[in-house]
């Protein structure tokens, strides 16, 4: 049993020898140059890693900090993108797992008759039924000379890393929808204050123009003009009642519960606008997930053409047999019953009639796919960048413009019904002034939200919040990855 040992152990030794001696076929990955300009469109400054925190508290809204907590903990898609890089991780052990040897135990017993006429003669003491034993240990080995199991356990490990990018895409996108979402609640509820004010207002009005109409004082004209301005304000409440219900509706499945209300917080004009992170356009790419997932989809790629190209060589495997053969289960494992087998064997192809070209070609395909779509999300990333800081700046510049514009609405308006009052003017001129200030007050609320949600857009397009359950800068992939690494990477 020793010599078998010994040889089972110098052949194990050889084949190792080849693997880590082997070659490895096909490019190695190296990230592309790709052309940055030294800093962004409509840039606003530095600020020192903003991006990299939990920016959503810079709002001062508790409220608003507790439903992305709720979020993060039971939304649906964040869990679907978690259990897909567990999905990843496995493929990956299992990928990994063909760089060693394979063993596995069997054991079968069993009773069979032979026919006493179909040989001349049965060995002494053997009678025409006897039972059989069999334990075995088979080892199985396919030596990775050529590196096709080391480019897949590559592809594979760049397809786990990419995953997790793509979990912490998930998050990202999770928490600016959620913050996008409250944004426009907020909003709308000012909305809603400033519709039922206008409507109280003009429901006033014409109460006492029915009683100046009663007493003659003015045209039935102008009572109905008053009349139909009430109706016209009252007729926006539901609508914007409507847009609460279904915005609640959404904020609620991104929540991962059911549709219901939804608890407020600080007012829109109460909320604090966060500070404008800046960045290099460097630094992009080393933050946003897209573009890491992006990569690690293309080392992925770049690493299956070398498993592509090792088709056309031959492949080596060593298989091994250890075990005891008995016709009693009492000497199943005395020294008689031993047996034992190794050997090598090698594959090569010869004609495959293009099945391997077929596959290097569609491996050199999906290569320059993943190389094309890798640029694209870089230059989508910049896009989306240079887009949020002119929103940021120009909805503030119109945010300052309509300030100013619903302020002198509201002085035309007190002069308009003074001059009414005075008998210098007609009633439409009030009725222009009021509707001209209700649509400005509307429209000052909208672009104040929509500031708010040009920043958080900023911060997504950045790439910011690692500071949710990520550090900033670590590796991806998970400890499992992580652990094999080394082995793989041979």
């Amino acid at each position: 049993m020793r010599p078998v040992v010994s040889s089972l152990i110098r052949v194990s030794a050889l084949g190792l020898s080849l693997c880590l001696s082997g070659c490895m076929l096909g490019p190695d990955y190296v990230r592309p140059s790709i052309e940055t300009s030294a800093t962004f469109r409509f840039s606003e400054g530095a600020q020192s890693q903003i991006a990299d925190t939990a920016w959503w508290e810079q709002f001062g809204d508790p409220v608003l900090n507790e439903l992305i907590s709720t979020a993060l903990a039971q939304n649906k898609d964040l869990q679907i993108a978690a259990a897909r890089v567990d999905e990843f991780r496995g493929q990956f052990v299992s990928t990994r797992s063909q760089l060693f040897p394979q063993v596995s135990a069997g054991f079968n017993a069993g009773r069979q008759r032979v026919s006493p006429l179909a040989q001349a003669s049965l060995p002494p003491g053997v009678g025409t039924a006897y039972d059989s034993f069999n334990a075995t240990l088979p080892i199985s080995w396919e030596l990775d000379v050529f590196g096709r199991v080391r480019r897949q356990t590559e592809a594979a490990r760049a397809s786990l890393f990419a995953s997790e990018e793509g979990r912490r895409a998930t998050i990202l996108t999770l928490v600016s929808s959620v913050a996008t979402s409250y944004i426009n609640l907020r909003n709308l509820d000012q909305q809603l204050e400033i519709a039922n004010a206008t409507v109280a207002s003009r429901a006033g009005s014409v109460k006492v123009f029915e009683l100046r109409f009663r007493a003659g004082e003015i045209s039935q004209v102008e009572l109905a003009q008053s009349q139909s301005e009430y109706e016209a304000s009252l007729a926006e409440v539901p609508a914007i009642e409507a847009q609460i219900g279904q915005q609640e509706d959404a904020l609620s499945v991104l929540l991962g519960r059911n549709p219901g209300p939804v608890l407020r917080g600080r007012t829109l004009e109460t909320l604090q606008a966060p500070n404008v992170p800046a960045a290099l356009p460097s630094e992009l790419l080393e933050r946003r997930p897209d573009v890491l997932q992006a990569e690690q989809n293309l080392i992925a790629a770049n690493a299956l053409i070398g498993a592509a190209r090792a088709l056309y060589f031959p492949q080596i495997s060593l298989t091994g047999l250890f075990g005891s053969t008995s016709t009693q289960l009492a000497k199943l494992f005395s020294g008689p019953a031993n047996t034992w087998s190794f050997a090598g064997a090698l594959t090569a192809p010869i004609f495959t009639a293009g099945n391997i070209a077929g596959q290097v070609n569609q491996a050199q395909a999906q290569q320059q796919e993943a190389l094309f779509s890798y640029q694209k999300t870089i230059q989508s990333a910049f896009q989306e960048v240079s887009d949020a800081l002119i929103g940021v700046q120009k909805s503030r510049e119109r945010l300052a413009a309509q300030q100013r514009q619903v302020d002198a609405l509201i002085a035309y308006s007190k002069l308009a019904r003074a001059r009414y009052e005075g008998g210098y003017t007609s009633y439409m001129e009030v009725l222009d002034a009021e509707r001209s200030l209700f649509n400005a007050q509307l429209g000052y609320t909208q672009t104040r939200s929509n500031e708010y949600i040009s920043l958080v857009t900023l911060y997504k397009a950045m790439g910011g919040g690692w500071g949710v359950d990520t550090p900033a800068g670590s590796r991806p992939g998970g400890d499992v990855a992580q652990a094999f690494e080394g082995a793989a990477s041979q």
